[in-house]
């Protein structure tokens, strides 16, 4: 098996050296206007990813201002100077491609996967709504991508099952003036209310080359991919330098318990705690604490809940890592003819094993083995590549971190997820929210009361 997990790196252009040391090799520089570029070789392919981050997502917005970076994520397509508009995907469909985007917290990204003969095309593309965007902006357009990202809102969080629920954890998790207390979607009330210039003025402050990353990867040749970056990208003006974005750490003292009344079917429930941002400390012990809880059919919540007493109807559980702090979730979803304070009574119980044993060493090598198989997952795709580069060099300054980012995962015992349990899965730090069919409150978790 060993054997065959190495052939398949080799092939993908991802180096394997003697000692098992994982890397993605790649060639970087910086423009005269500030645009990081980085460029990774796969010759096993006959596509290229193009995959840029703008470090801007709705951790930038302010209160009363939300919802900008998801805004421009459909502004972006609505055509720039040298792009009518509908032209981006009916160019990039009719040269083999196709491309997407996406906001996050803490970063928005745009990417296309095209033929190997088709590279300038994306490029071209990039570059004119990174450099000329606003020219081709107007209210009428800013005011119909308003609606669109309502509609969105609607389809998915007001009319969605369980839809509400994200955002009640955040907003109950985090306080007002945290950057992650507000949706990525942003409010509606404060899209309607912005004026056009708030929308020019957040694009002209966030989305120029120094605050953005462009990745390439693929079956390339530097040489000329140099001179392509250079050609498209060079009279793309620079901006100012956007300063590092900090936050106070989010310490919980208290348990908050929510209930939600909703158009569904089953009651669920939710249990959300702060964690340390992603790649910090404690971070990677969180994502091996998810794959004990409710990673699989042979983990903790899931042969109990599920399995042995039939209380649930599905079980899951993650570390959301974000860069300013982070989400553990456990999330349950009960049976017919079962209540929520049932299970969180039982959630509860498997918690404390946890604090007062530390996991048997098999349950930690599991785990470990199921995060090294999503990270080879991951190899087998130029696009997942480009996505992981642009990752590491934003959260790391490291383009190449897939080998620290595997042994920290290697480096973890049984003793660590203990330690990492008693310390963030407090029952006195934690949201607490049940999401009940309507008429049904009687199905939630507690309002009051600690389990």
């Amino acid at each position: 098996m060993k054997r065959l997990l190495i052939l398949m790196i080799l092939a993908c252009g991802t180096a394997l050296a003697g000692d098992g040391h994982l890397s993605l090799p790649y060639i970087r520089w910086t423009l005269p206007n500030g645009l990081d570029v980085i460029l990774h070789e796969d010759h096993s392919v006959s596509t290229i990813a193009v995959d840029v981050w703008y470090h801007v997502g709705s951790a930038r917005e302010k209160p009363g201002k939300t919802g900008f970076a998801h805004l421009f994520e459909h502004l972006m397509f609505e055509g720039s100077q040298h792009v009518p508009q509908g032209k981006f995907d009916e160019w990039l469909e009719a040269a083999g491609g196709d491309n997407n985007g996406s906001t996050t917290n803490d970063r928005t990204n745009y990417e296309e996967v095209i033929p190997n003969n088709a590279l300038a095309l994306p490029l071209f593309l990039e570059s004119d709504r990174m450099g000329f965007l606003v020219e081709a902006m107007s209210p009428g357009k800013v005011n119909a991508q308003r609606d669109v990202v309502k509609n969105e809102r609607r389809e998915n969080y007001d009319n969605e099952p369980y839809g509400l629920a994200s955002l009640s954890i955040e907003e109950n998790l985090f306080p007002e003036n945290h950057p992650y207390h507000w949706p990525v979607i942003g409010s509606m009330e404060d899209l309607a209310s912005a004026s056009y210039q708030d929308v020019v003025d957040f694009f002209r402050k966030y989305y120029v080359p120094s605050n953005a990353t462009l990745v390439i990867a693929g079956d390339v040749n530097v040489d000329t991919t140099k001179d392509l970056v250079e050609t498209w990208f060079h009279d793309v003006p620079g901006g100012p330098a956007v300063p590092p974005q900090a936050a106070p750490p989010v310490f919980l003292t208290e348990q908050k318990r929510v209930v939600l009344e909703d158009r569904v079917q089953l009651p669920r429930l939710y249990i959300a705690w702060p964690t340390p941002p992603v790649f910090a400390p404690g971070d990677a012990e969180m994502d091996i604490l998810a794959a004990i809880l409710a990673g699989g059919k042979n983990s903790r919540l899931y042969k109990r809940l599920v399995y042995e007493l039939q209380v649930a109807q599905d079980v899951s559980a993650f570390q959301d890592g974000r860069r300013l702090a982070s989400i553990f979730e456990i999330v349950v979803t009960a049976r017919e003819g079962h209540r929520l304070r049932e299970i969180e009574k039982l959630v509860w119980e498997e918690i404390r094993a946890l604090t007062t044993t530390p996991p048997a060493p098999r349950e930690v090598e599991r785990a470990v083995n199921q995060i090294e198989a999503s990270f080879l997952d991951r190899l087998e795709s130029v696009q997942m590549k480009a996505e992981l580069l642009n990752m590491y060099v934003a959260a790391t300054g490291n383009p190449d971190y897939l080998n620290e980012d595997l042994a920290r995962y290697k480096a973890i015992d049984p003793g660590d997820i203990q330690a990492m349990t008693a310390t963030y899965l407090r029952a006195d730090g934690c949201v607490v929210l049940s999401v009940f069919p309507l008429g049904k409150p009687e199905l939630a978790a507690p309002k009051e009361g600690r389990p």
